[in-house]
């Protein structure tokens, strides 16, 4: 489950893919078959969440691993590889890494 928090020592991604909005469909299914069939079951893999724009030509993945180092592992993984190499036919990134330094919660006023 994902949990933002600035006491997690988590690794966390965010990536932005661009995209045609006639893709964005595809694009998302190409995501998520790559998480199902290898990365959600990687060591250190915490979670991921896939949003998509409203104008259709943008996916935003937020993922949470336990280290750089299991990222890098799964990198190495060659199971997801066909879904990200087509998914790299219809889209462009920006990757991201990040630590979380604050956050903030709804105070009743």
């Amino acid at each position: 489950m994902t949990q933002i928090s600035a006491d997690n020592q988590v690794l966390t991604l965010i990536n932005v893919f661009t995209v045609e909005p006639e893709n964005q469909d595809r694009l998302v299914e190409l995501l998520t078959s790559a998480t199902d069939v290898s990365v959600r079951y990687a060591d250190g893999f915490i979670s991921c969440s896939l949003h998509r724009s409203l104008d259709g030509t943008k996916v935003t993945m937020y993922a949470q691993w336990k280290s750089e180092e299991h990222y890098q592992a799964m990198r190495d993984d060659p199971k997801p590889l066909p879904y990200l190499q087509e998914a790299m036919k219809i889209a462009t990134f920006e990757p991201g890494k990040y630590e979380v330094v604050k956050t903030f919660e709804h105070v009743k006023a």
